[in-house]
């Protein structure tokens, strides 16, 4: 890096900015900060005006002019989407007289994934990134800035710039070394291991399942998701997060990076699991049906999810936030993080004080839970 004036923009969209730039610094390994996904939830307006996400990328450019640090942000209107819980603080910062809103958030909209928040041609560009994040938040007297859903390696460039750390749980299948679902199977104890015999055929059972990639999924296909879709948002979250046209723009731009598991009667759909599919892992991500059948969420979301993993060579399943009912299947209780910028100094102080008591009980709970995984003794606990 040169000792010249660093600069940073903050753009309104990340469609504007060159594609084949962005992508370069979010790297081939997770889909979902792919110009691609981003872009296509702007176009697909499930982002933007009148949704609470709107887009403002954070960029530094060489002196060449291409990019050479990027954040995926977002000014929120609410907290909406983001699976990492802040609501006690905005009501504390609004009873204190404060305005919570808007803040920025950086992050992949509606996706708790863990991947790159920080997408850099090379670390040392981090702090300068950062500082650019603190400095909108500080010009603009936005309450915070957060980072969510944050890959390991990149934790100690948020921790070195002095950002809040937190952590919460999430429940991942690994492989280690199955080979098929049978050698899988053969890692837990006898009564998981027949429970889970039992729930397959019960949920296989009238049904044909099928796994679809690329050119393979049609707009019959997304026609039909789109209804398992809506059933489910409305029942989690009022209200769909996505738009019909996303996942159309999904099929037309980044099909080959999808699975979608479809379960069907008579060749009709009546049940879906979306999946993305990264260098190493799977990513389940959304799931409905319209025909209520015993164990076929387990069977499209988790089994048919492992069995796809297997066969691709991937060595993880990320299924997706919360849901302890996945222990029983196999997937581990496993720590995801996010950073948090305060200016405020007596409401950092609060919120640290929070962190602090917080990351201790999740800690201990994942530890419980580990204890509690069906693997026999000496197989993978976590």
């Amino acid at each position: 890096m040169s000792e010249r004036a660093i600069t940073a923009e903050v753009g309104r969209s990340i469609a504007a900015l060159d594609a084949a730039q962005w992508d370069v610094l979010a790297g081939p390994d997770n889909p979902f900060v792919s110009h691609a996904f981003l872009s296509l939830l702007e176009a697909s307006g499930s982002v933007g005006r009148g949704t609470g996400w709107n887009p403002a990328p954070i960029t530094i450019r060489g002196e060449d002019g291409r990019l050479v640090a990027a954040l995926p942000a977002y000014l929120k209107s609410h907290s909406q989407g983001e699976y990492v819980f802040d609501h006690s603080w905005a009501h504390a910062w609004e009873n204190a007289g404060g305005h919570y809103y808007p803040k920025l958030q950086i992050s992949v909209p509606f996706t708790p994934a863990t991947g790159p928040r920080l997408l850099l041609a090379d670390p040392a560009w981090a702090p300068a990134i950062l500082s650019a994040a603190e400095n909108l938040a500080d010009q603009n007297g936005l309450s915070s800035v957060h980072a969510t859903f944050i890959e390991p390696a990149q934790l100690p460039l948020f921790e070195q710039a002095g950002w809040l750390m937190r952590s919460d749980t999430q429940f991942h299948w690994h492989d280690d070394g199955y080979g098929d679902f049978e050698g899988f199977l053969g890692s837990l104890t006898s009564r998981k291991r027949k429970d889970l015999r039992k729930e397959r055929a019960r949920a296989q059972e009238g049904v044909e399942i099928v796994h679809l990639t690329g050119d393979a999924i049609t707009e019959a296909h997304w026609d039909a998701f789109w209804i398992f879709y809506q059933d489910t948002g409305a029942r989690k979250w009022g209200h769909p997060y996505l738009t019909r046209e996303a996942f159309s723009l999904m099929g037309r731009t980044m099909a080959d990076r999808i699975l979608l598991i479809l379960a069907q009667v008579d060749g009709h759909p009546i049940a879906g699991a979306l999946n993305f599919i990264g260098s190493d892992t799977l990513y389940g991500r959304y799931w409905g049906c319209t025909v209520d059948k015993p164990f076929l969420h387990f069977e499209l979301c988790y089994y048919q999810a492992i069995d796809a993993a297997l066969a691709r060579g991937l060595r993880r399943v990320e299924a997706g936030a919360q849901g302890g009912h996945k222990m029983a299947r196999g997937y581990a209780p496993e720590l995801t993080w996010s950073a948090h910028y305060i200016p405020d100094p007596d409401f950092r102080r609060a919120v640290a004080d929070f962190l602090k008591r917080e990351r201790a009980a999740v800690a201990a709970d994942r530890e419980m839970l580990t204890e509690m995984l069906p693997f026999r003794k000496g197989e993978r606990q976590a």
